[in-house]
């Protein structure tokens, strides 16, 4: 793994030090899961739990999708439809799922993916997930939509992956890049699949979004939720204050609640090409672009010198009628040359993460669970989290006779669903 930047003491928690890497973490959270946690099994039981412990406009905004959410469901059953096969006889009694990523060994093939506003379902929810992520061995991306400022991350998580919206405005493009270098952030992930925000019904019905604005019926959602409203709304208000969006531009962005957020998202209507090419040029470490779906955008982007893509429709929060990543993913792999391919959106098995990466994946994230996790139970519940997914891998790898990821190819899918198969 790429190296851990110094540990720094954590103002928020009394001076105490921020998680260092700990190699029985995982072996811990397997053995003892958190209190408010023993029943869940499986990452998609977190989001009952998340649903009774978070407000209404909260849950809705990170469980939420567009319009009707069709491309949800879509991410979900056609995993479902993608079939493997088991091999037997094969003698693997143990396995090893360390990967490879950009030159960083981690311990398993799954990462967490960025998400906006954590800090409001979670205290500190983004330094909870890159603690956790950083304990666990595995990559954490911070979201630019977070209230939270990527220094403090990249200092107390520690956290090397960064995820930008940026404008459609070369000078501020430039400013924000060397802003994210400085902070020793090592992988750029420029997010290309937002240039006008999707369309969240359900967050319009529980009048919640940017700016927050305050009403009974918002007070109301925080009051039938004590544990919510002491553990993170009025610590964060003790601890840090208002919370701000800290990293939409150069400077410290606006509160929650001013009316000025709006016009703080302007401009990524006009992003294009153009302004990916600068950003390759400006950053020095890996440039990634999220949300591909169309093989032609992949090839686009290895043509500029990407070094990855992520295979994304944003977990079917943007167009509604998206193809879901996962059938997406072998046209993508083919056009997408030597470039890294990465892929989120509606991972929530062991056996999604082995087929993603039979079709081509090198890598996939995991977004909500996670967040529900670090909502309910923190850094542990992340971690507990995390074992769930990887015991599932190991369960799986093993009826697939696989030792190894290295070992894994089109093979561990039924021959209807190999990419090289004439009958897919």
């Amino acid at each position: 793994m790429t190296e851990a930047a110094p540990v720094k003491a954590d103002p928020a928690t009394g001076g105490r030090p921020a998680a260092a890497p700990d190699p029985g973490v995982e072996k811990r959270a397997a053995t003892r899961a958190p209190r408010r946690l023993r029943n869940v099994f499986n990452l998609e039981e977190f989001e009952a739990v998340a649903r009774r412990h978070l407000p209404r406009g909260v849950f809705g905004y990170v469980a939420g999708a567009a319009d009707a959410w069709t491309a949800l469901g879509d991410n979900r059953s056609d995993f479902a439809h993608v079939k493997m096969m088991p091999r037997v006889l094969v003698g693997h009694a143990t396995r090893d799922q360390a990967t490879t990523l950009f030159g960083a060994r981690y311990n398993h093939p799954f990462g967490i993916a960025p998400m906006g506003l954590s800090a409001l379902a979670a205290y500190d929810g983004d330094v909870v997930l890159a603690r956790a992520a950083h304990a666990l061995g595995i990559p954490a991306v911070m979201s630019a939509t977070s209230l939270t400022s990527l220094e403090r991350v990249a200092n107390e998580g520690p956290s090397r992956w960064y995820q930008a919206y940026l404008p459609g405005d070369d000078e501020r493009i430039v400013a924000m890049v060397d802003r994210i270098a400085a902070a020793g952030y090592e992988v750029l992930v420029m997010t290309a699949d937002v240039p006008v925000a999707g369309n969240r019904e359900d967050s319009k019905r529980d009048k919640f979004g940017a700016p927050l604005k305050p009403s009974l019926d918002v007070a109301m959602q925080g009051l039938v939720r004590p544990a919510w409203l002491w553990e993170t709304m009025l610590r964060t208000l003790r601890v840090h204050g208002m919370p701000h969006f800290e990293n939409n531009d150069v400077k410290r962005g606006p509160p929650i609640i001013a009316k000025e957020v709006v016009r703080s998202f302007a401009g990524r209507a006009s992003l294009s090409w153009h302004h990916a090419q600068i950003v390759r040029e400006r950053f020095k470490g890996k440039v990634v672009i999220k949300g591909i779906i169309a093989p032609e955008d992949a090839a686009r982007a290895a043509a500029l010198g990407m070094d990855g893509i992520i295979v994304s429709n944003h977990g079917g929060r943007q167009l509604d009628s998206s193809l879901s990543s996962i059938a997406a993913l072998p046209a993508v792999k083919a056009a997408a040359g030597n470039m890294t391919v990465m892929l989120d959106s509606g991972v929530r098995r062991g056996s999604d993460v082995l087929k993603a990466m039979a079709l081509g994946a090198d890598f996939v994230f995991v977004g909500r669970p996670f967040l529900f996790a670090a909502a309910v139970s923190g850094v542990p519940g992340v971690e507990y989290a995390a074992s769930l997914l990887s015991a599932e891998i190991d369960r799986d790898m093993a009826m697939l006779g696989l030792g190894s990821l290295d070992a894994l190819d089109e093979n561990v899918l039924a021959p209807a669903w190999r990419p090289s198969s004439d009958s897919a």
